[in-house]
């Protein structure tokens, strides 16, 4: 067997196998949290519907390429085909849609107390639910509209050439599939990184100058709490940072593999392996945040144990 082969497949099965070990592990910590404390904050709430959107792109992307690489090819028909594309679009873009909406949260969060973004912050939380929820409605809409037309259209003549997937074949796209797929799909898409990268580059602005004024308070109790909340945010900083960079990158190699008039079998596998990437990252990110947060906050709680028996 070639080593590259073995190397691919052995690469694809751990992605996957510890994607959905990690992403579920964090599920269930917050299901945990939530029948403890019978609430969720926010961050929570929000950061339990990236971890679901990311199970729902490692089984229809990772899974079935995982299948497809050790032997198991085109095993789906052409329905089965964009059913599972569906799934993919659905995941991809609920997963965009709530990082964008964590980072735009923290971004009010840590905004200064006279600011004006620090008033929607209220609003913001008492309507978290709704927003999410109503991203989940949103791109089931769009996305079924997609799948409803590929449908209608997969026995026309004006398709162009077949698109093997490695589990399974589909029909390509004609222009109005392209256009249906940029107007309903990558425009928000790209409406949600723009409105990120903004969020992002808000907290570094603000972490920064809140480092320099912090540097003069002496208050131990003042210090901590500071460095609990810069703690947060870098963490969201580093988890809507590592998102941008995969998205980006698997967003030039699948408009790159698209422009391609054969089809490049080692492009292909490094983007489904890109985009993997994230949701593979982020849990252990988040986990990592966890173990750091509980460390501060018990030291916090000595401290004050401390100096209440002095």
């Amino acid at each position: 067997m070639d080593f590259w082969i073995l190397a691919t497949r052995i690469i694809f099965l751990s992605k996957t196998v510890t994607g959905i070990l990690g992403n579920l592990s964090l599920i269930f910590y917050y299901l945990v949290l939530c029948c403890r404390e019978n609430t969720l904050k926010p961050t929570d709430v929000m950061l339990m519907n990236i971890m679901s959107a990311n199970v729902l792109i490692i089984l229809s992307t990772g899974v079935p390429q995982t299948m497809a690489v050790w032997g198991f090819k085109h095993f789906l028909n052409d329905f089965g085909c964009k059913l599972l594309l569906f799934i993919q679009g659905l995941g991809r873009s609920v997963s965009i849609g709530t990082t964008c909406l964590l980072s735009v949260f923290q971004a009010l969060t840590i905004s200064p107390r006279k600011s004006c973004w620090k008033r929607h912050k209220v609003k913001f939380e008492k309507y978290i639910n709704h927003h999410i929820l109503l991203i989940w409605i949103l791109y089931l809409f769009l996305n079924f509209i997609y799948l409803a037309y590929t449908l209608a259209k997969r026995n026309s003549k004006n398709v162009t050439r077949e698109r093997d997937f490695g589990y399974c074949f589909t029909a390509g796209w004609d222009q109005i599939g392209v256009l249906l797929y940029a107007v309903l799909v990558v425009l928000p898409e790209v409406f949600f990184s723009v409105l990120m990268t903004w969020s992002s580059g808000f907290m570094v602005f603000i972490l920064y100058r809140h480092r320099q004024r912090v540097q003069h308070i002496r208050s131990t109790q003042g210090s901590i709490r500071n460095s609990l909340e810069s703690r947060v945010t870098q963490y969201i900083l580093i988890l809507v940072s590592t998102f941008l960079a995969f998205y980006t990158l698997s967003s030039i190699l699948r408009g790159y593999i698209s422009l391609l008039n054969s089809q490049n079998w080692w492009l292909v596998n490094i983007n489904r392996l890109t985009s993997l990437c994230f949701p593979l990252i982020g849990p252990f990110v988040l986990m990592n945040h966890y173990s750091i947060m509980s460390r501060h906050c018990l030291g916090f709680i000595r401290n004050k144990n401390n100096l209440i028996s002095f």
